[in-house]
């Protein structure tokens, strides 16, 4: 018997393309996460492709590609705040339900990112301060 996963149950490759597009859309826009990206978004936007395909149970192109995600070692040189968690996690929400994600598949999803995105934090922000 054969396991569905994420990846597949979704729609594989081209939702995972949608949805890396929406979400970069909406960091585009947001005045706190914009600063955090290079100019263009074009070279993130296939890390992160590469990252969420593997993640969800895809083919493994973020190792093929580049190794260990390391995740946390990699973004070390950006301050992030839980601020920018919060941030980020907003537009992916938003990029999910914009690229049409049914709401189980898009919760099992949000609750991995969730994490993810709080174990990113590096940086103690001005809610974590007073």
């Amino acid at each position: 018997m054969a396991t569905t996963t994420l990846y597949e149950a979704v729609g594989g490759a081209s939702t995972f393309r949608k949805l890396v597009d929406a979400f970069y859309d909406r960091v585009a826009q947001d005045e706190l996460l914009r600063p955090l990206f290079p100019p263009t978004f074009d070279e993130v936007k296939e890390r992160q492709y590469w990252f969420l395909t593997q993640l969800f149970g895809g083919p493994r192109l973020y190792t093929e590609r580049r190794g260990h995600p390391m995740l946390r070692a990699r973004h070390l040189p950006f301050p992030i705040t839980v601020r920018h968690a919060e941030h980020w996690l907003r537009c992916m929400v938003q990029a999910l339900e914009e690229t049409g994600i049914p709401p189980a598949a898009r919760a099992a999803m949000l609750e991995r990112l969730r994490g993810i995105a709080l174990h990113m934090v590096n940086t103690p922000g001005e809610e974590e301060e007073a």
